[in-house]
């Protein structure tokens, strides 16, 4: 098991504080050294803000570009990778249209759209809004990769510690923790006698894991003063077979994901996360980002696992679909990669 990511999260304001910025440097980096020292192999080390038509103002929003370009100029010299800008917001219909522009002027900082949530329910308008910015994304690079960058959210809350569906609303900083947990999974199930036990299993190598990972940061917490919200132990997947959710899904007996009993798999795990103890923040779930998942590709590549598949698995997971390719309308040619992150009621 790996940490993805330690993200931080912060209001930067606009103009963006200098100072704030590299407050938020030095913490993950203090923070990367304790998590390595404690044992875990940490991969990035990224900053999620308070949602940027929030920051600009409905007045500023064609703004939007400058303050991508500014924040990803600034990011090498505070030490981190990536950025995320939040979510364009259904209260404000204009802040979704600069963000195709937004993400190519910067190459390292993320948007997301907010298409529903509890308080307003679905926004029909933010749908179709969220839609046109993957269209206008996907030839923005000759690889697609730029809808890597773009997120439509679902009832997905602040405090995600996954991109591109982090984001910030508060003034005061804070932390959490997202994993690449699919191992777990893969070894749980790998040989037991029954499916319960293979759970047990892994509801305990969840546990343990994330009470290592709280020592530490109840020791940034004090240190810093900055708080801890949570983890997000999705069980997020490498593009080897050792570290597959698939593979995973398919040691408890599946024959191949995308055949009959996928979906009771999908539960299972979702539910294993779901009933482990630790503090949860973000999607806590089945992760099935296709093209990231080694055997997810190959089932999608033969056509045993289809989309229709995947987003049937969404709705008893809460995590959505990402890196889904899909097959262009006008060509034979895919559509580049499309990043879509969808969390759903429980």
């Amino acid at each position: 098991m790996k940490i993805r990511s330690i993200t931080y999260f912060c209001n930067p304001g606009w103009p963006l504080k200098d100072e704030k910025l590299r407050v938020a440097g030095d913490f993950l980096a203090e923070a990367k050294i304790a998590y390595e020292a404690a044992g875990f192999e940490v991969q990035t080390t990224r900053l999620a803000t308070n949602p940027f038509p929030r920051l600009l103002g409905e007045k500023k929003i064609s703004q939007t570009p400058e303050l991508a370009s500014a924040l990803s100029r600034l990011l090498p010299e505070i030490g981190l990778a990536y950025a995320a800008l939040g979510p364009a917001l259904p209260e404000q219909p204009a802040s979704y249209a600069p963000i195709p522009e937004a993400i190519a002027a910067s190459e390292n900082i993320f948007f997301s759209g907010l298409m529903a949530d509890r308080k307003h329910g679905i926004s029909l308008a933010a749908v179709e809004a969220c839609a046109r910015v993957i269209v206008e994304c996907a030839p923005i690079l000759p690889n697609g990769f730029a809808n890597l960058r773009f997120a439509a959210l679902a009832n997905v809350k602040p405090g995600s510690p996954f991109f591109p569906a982090a984001y910030w609303d508060d003034s005061e900083p804070a932390f959490a923790i997202a994993t690449e947990a699919a191992d777990l999974a893969v070894r749980a199930f790998e040989n037991p006698p029954t499916i319960v036990e293979g759970r047990r299993r892994l509801v305990t190598a969840i546990e343990e894991n994330a009470q290592a990972m709280w020592k530490v940061a109840d020791f940034l917490k004090y240190k810093f003063m900055i708080k801890p919200i949570g983890i997000d132990f999705s069980l997020a997947p490498f593009p080897d077979d050792s570290r597959s959710l698939g593979m995973a899904v398919e040691y408890m007996g599946v024959p191949k994901i995308g055949l009959h009993g996928s979906l009771a798999a999908a539960a299972i795990l979702t539910e294993a996360v779901e009933a482990a103890s630790f503090l949860h923040a973000g999607f806590s779930g089945f992760m099935q980002p296709i093209l990231e998942d080694s055997l997810l590709a190959r089932r999608a590549a033969e056509g045993t696992l289809t989309i229709k598949d995947a987003l049937l698995y969404s709705a008893v997971c809460g995590t959505g679909l990402d890196t889904v390719p899909l097959p262009c309308c006008s060509t034979s040619r895919p559509l580049p990669c499309v990043w879509t992150n969808l969390s759903l009621p429980a």
